[in-house]
Order: structure tokens, then C-alpha cells, then sequence
């Protein structure tokens, strides 16, 4: 046979891929497969998934490899400095592009009390009452009626199980149809995420031949605050300082010792107080040197459709911090955020004492301009112009009496930033499958503010990465109650049936080769 044969039976495969992406009715799939994909949420809901135990990951493990290897896909473990990755491969003949995509599996914890709810990981069906309360109603009522304002109360409805079993659901649902998509996938799946995936970076790298890839999708996420449709073209990376501040070796009587025992906790609220300003910006020297927006860049991000009046209700606050002009303007900054606080006791446990040190914990966002090791730098040079010296271990007796102010640091870079331009190739083809399933253009978001682990990839692949967010903004992810909306749940079935069924190979190319 002839190379001008084989050219023709690419062509023609194209052609049937780009063709199917018209003739695929993603509204009638997604209603004939909702039922079943609800109950498989439910399902993958009901394994608990801690991510600081291990033998709850282990049954989260064996539950995906089953479900991949039952629908035909290759799996194989990755192993790491901790728990494994799970890469599992579906090639489909003639495709010349492949696609790795990315979910986690790992939750965060749990604290049954503070649940409305019997178990946090017995998914549950709720509707908002009158009083706006929300009660607990049957899984039955949904095989006659429909309301996608009901939702599904469980950890990790949102984040991340709710869009692995949206991607099954769409699968499912094109395979009863004997539909492929036009392009091979991978899909790598996290079990550690939530503890910052402090094993992915080196197990990328250590297994990049096996994970390479033309282009990567973020499976994670919620969508706008809007609750639109939406594409998200950036995430920034994390970094973890823990700081402590000294005061005498053990807690002291405040009577005895109040105007004598340098307090700790009021060291350590000085020298917070000293990082920013009245506004909230962050007053240290260079810190957000190499950051600087363009007119076209504040126009993109004027295009979101953010209502500011509407995010300071949500969050009961009578004025934003003011890094940035707009919420989307201050996601571009690198962020310096006291996470936690601790120092002595409260509440009924409150005692007259003076406490022997204080712990701040603190995260930095950052954001692809930002160098973290310089931010690391910046921070420690202006403790140590605070007075304070600086140590990485706890203290000894002579560091004690030679030196007043003492800090010990405990510093930590999870994973960087990173941006991808709009008109990539995954955020052009993208845009065309949103453009098919929702009849009108994604909101395309420059920088979302939370960080994924995703910078080790596009470093060791060299490859343009998108997140494709669909949960609800309000799912209230890492905390009790966390849930996922039905119309939500739906609608991201039907996204992942649009991208599934999104000729990837470009038809400019379909028709320079006829």
C-alpha cells in the first residue's frame, strides 16, 4: 500500500472526527447517563480519602485501577518518595495527538461534628427549605423529578472526585455508543495533593518519559464566581514559612513576671505587623518587583465579570485589601497570608500566664514573575532588620541569653506559578468544545488564585496546560459540608462529553493535506 493511501485513510479519519463533533447530541447523552453518574459519585464518595492515611489511600487506589482496567484503559502505578501516582493510558488508532490530563483523589480531613450529616463520607441529598436551611432529602426523588439547585453533601463531592466521576460518566456514555475521541489520553491521578504533592515534582521527573504529552488539563477546581462556564489559563504555586518568636524557657505567672518576661506573642504580632501596610500590601522591599500589567493584560482582566459589591457580602467585609485595584487584579500578586496563629491559651482554657513562644504559620502565593527562593530571602533580611535573629532549629540556652528577640524559621516551596496564553492550542480547541456544549464563549480567566500542583509537569514535559473547572463556587471545599450541585454535576458531564468529542487535530490541517 502507498503512503498516499495511508495519507487518505488519515484524512478520513479526520474528516469522520470533525464531522461527529457536529452530529454528537451532548444534552441527550448527558440526561440518559446523569443517573448513573450520580450513583457512581456516590460510590467513589463513600471510600474515605484522608490523605494522611495511607490505608484509606490504598482502597481509593485499588477502586480507580479497577474502574480504568474494567473500561478497557492501560494502568500502571508511578512509584514515589511516598504514596504512588496511578497513570493510567487509552491509545486510540490513527490519533497523532495525546492529552494528559490531571485529578486528584485524596481529601482533606474530616471533623464529623461539625458535618450536618450522619457521615461525611456517606453522600447525601439535600434541598434548600424556605427558611434557606438545607434538608436532607432521597436519592429516589431523582428518577422523577430534577432540580439542579439540589445538592450532594459528601467530602470530596467537589474537590476532586466530583470531576473524576463526571470524566467516567462521559466515558461511559460515549463508549455504549462505540465513540472515541480523535486524540490518545492519559490521565495522571494524585493521591497526596491535599498535603501540597511534596513527591510529585520528582517522581514527574524521575517518570516524564512515560508521562509525555502534547498538551495538559487540570481537572480541578470550581468555576466563576458566576457560576458561568469557565476556563482557567493559570494557577499560582504555594510556599509554607512557619515562624516562632521566644519568650522564657516555660510559661510564666503574669503576675510574678508580666512587666519583667518579654512576651512572645507580642513579638510575633509586631513583627507581622511590620510585613504590610494599612491596605494590606506588603510593605518588604522587592517584593512584588517584576510585576507589571499591560493595558491588554487589565483589559483581560476586565472582562470578568466579577461583582465586587457581591464578593464583599459574601465574605461580610466592608473593604478588599487593596494589592490590587480589582479582586482579578490582586490574584497577579504574589500573596504574604497568616494562616494560623498560636500562643498560650484561650477561651476557658485562658490562663495568667506569659507564654514561652508563639508559632505563626503563613503561605505565599506565587505567581510566575516571583522567584520564591529571592521571596524567602526578602522575608528572612527583613526579620533580621526587625531585630529578631534568625535560627532553624529550636533555640539552645546561650542563643537564649545572648540574644533578646529570637525567631526560628521553617521554610518550605511546594511548586511554582505558571500561566498559559489564551491562544495556545489547548485554549483555542478548548474554547471550540465550550462553544458546542454551552452555545456561547467560557469565561477565560488569566490567574486563578488557588494553587495546583502543576509547574513540575510543564517543566519536565515542556507542554501548555488549562484548567477546566466545573464545581460550584460555593462547595464549600476543605470544609465541613462540602457539596456539589446538581446542575453543576450535569453540566460538567456534559463538558467532559464536549471535550471528549472535540476533534483535536486542526481541520486547517485536514484540508493543506487534501
Amino acid at each position: 500500500m502507498t503512503s498516499h493511501f495511508y495519507k487518505s485513510l488519515l484524512i478520513l479519519f479526520l474528516s469522520i472526527s470533525s464531522s461527529l463533533a457536529q452530529t454528537v447530541n451532548l444534552d441527550q447523552m448527558t440526561e440518559e447517563s446523569l443517573l448513573e453518574g450520580i450513583h457512581l459519585l456516590n460510590h467513589l464518595v463513600s471510600i474515605p480519602n484522608n490523605s494522611h492515611h495511607p490505608d484509606q489511600l490504598h482502597q481509593n487506589l485499588d477502586w480507580c485501577k479497577e474502574n480504568f482496567e474494567k473500561r478497557g484503559w492501560e494502568v500502571e502505578e508511578l512509584d514515589t518518595e511516598g504514596f504512588p501516582l496511578l497513570l493510567t493510558s487509552f491509545e486510540v488508532e490513527g490519533a497523532e495527538k495525546t492529552v494528559l490530563m490531571y485529578f486528584h483523589v485524596d481529601g482533606q480531613a474530616v471533623d464529623p461534628a461539625k458535618w450536618k450529616q450522619e457521615n461525611p463520607y456517606k453522600p447525601v441529598l439535600k434541598e434548600q427549605n424556605s427558611e434557606g436551611d438545607w434538608e436532607e432529602i432521597s436519592f429516589d426523588r431523582l428518577k422523577d423529578e430534577f432540580d439542579p439547585e439540589w445538592r450532594i453533601y459528601g467530602r470530596s463531592t467537589s474537590d476532586d472526585k466530583g470531576p473524576l466521576a463526571m470524566f467516567l460518566t462521559a466515558w461511559d456514555a460515549l463508549n455504549d455508543r462505540e465513540i472515541n475521541p480523535d486524540y490518545n489520553i492519559k490521565i495522571i491521578l494524585d493521591f497526596e495533593e491535599e498535603i501540597g504533592s511534596p513527591n510529585l515534582p520528582e517522581a514527574v521527573n524521575k517518570h516524564s518519559d512515560r508521562l509525555q504529552a502534547d498538551m495538559m488539563l487540570i481537572m480541578d477546581g470550581p468555576r466563576h464566581l458566576s457560576n458561568e462556564p469557565t476556563l482557567s489559563f493559570g494557577a499560582r504555586g504555594i510556599a509554607r514559612v512557619t515562624l516562632t518568636t521566644f519568650g522564657p524557657k516555660n510559661p510564666q505567672h503574669s503576675g510574678h513576671y508580666g512587666n519583667y518576661a518579654p512576651n512572645p506573642a507580642l513579638h510575633m504580632s509586631k513583627l507581622l505587623g511590620s510585613m504590610k501596610d494599612e491596605q494590606g500590601r506588603v510593605i518588604i522591599m522587592g517584593f512584588y518587583d517584576g510585576i507589571t500589567l499591560s493595558p491588554e493584560e487589565m483589559e483581560i482582566l476586565e472582562q470578568v465579570p466579577d461583582d465586587e459589591e457581591a464578593i464583599k457580602t459574601q465574605l461580610e467585609i466592608a473593604a478588599p485589601d487593596q494589592v490590587g485595584s480589582t479582586y482579578q487584579e490582586a490574584l497577579q500578586y504574589p500573596s504574604l497570608n497568616i494562616r494560623g496563629l498560636s500562643s498560650g491559651w484561650v477561651g476557658n482554657e485562658a490562663r495568667t500566664i506569659v507564654p514561652s513562644e508563639a508559632v505563626a504559620e503563613m503561605d505565599i502565593r506565587l505567581v510566575p514573575e516571583s522567584d520564591p527562593e529571592k521571596l524567602f530571602a526578602l522575608l528572612k533580611s527583613h526579620i533580621q532588620n526587625q531585630g529578631f535573629f534568625i535560627t532553624e532549629e529550636n533555640p539552645t540556652t546561650d542563643q537564649r541569653l545572648e540574644h533578646p528577640k529570637i525567631v526560628k524559621w521553617e521554610g518550605e516551596i511546594s511548586y511554582q506559578a505558571f500561566r498559559t496564553p489564551f491562544d495556545s492550542e489547548p485554549g483555542t480547541w478548548l474554547r471550540k468544545a465550550y462553544q458546542r456544549a454551552f452555545a456561547k464563549e467560557p469565561l477565560m480567566i488569566r490567574m486563578g488564585g488557588g494553587s495546583i500542583p502543576i509547574s513540575p509537569f510543564i517543566e519536565a514535559l515542556d507542554i501548555p496546560a488549562v484548567i477546566v473547572p466545573t464545581v460550584n463556587p460555593d462547595n464549600n471545599q476543605h470544609s465541613p459540608n462540602e457539596n456539589i450541585r446538581l446542575g453543576n454535576y450535569k453540566e460538567g458531564i456534559k463538558t467532559m462529553l464536549s471535550i471528549l468529542t472535540e476533534p483535536l487535530t486542526a481541520e486547517e490541517k485536514t484540508q493543506n493535506e487534501q
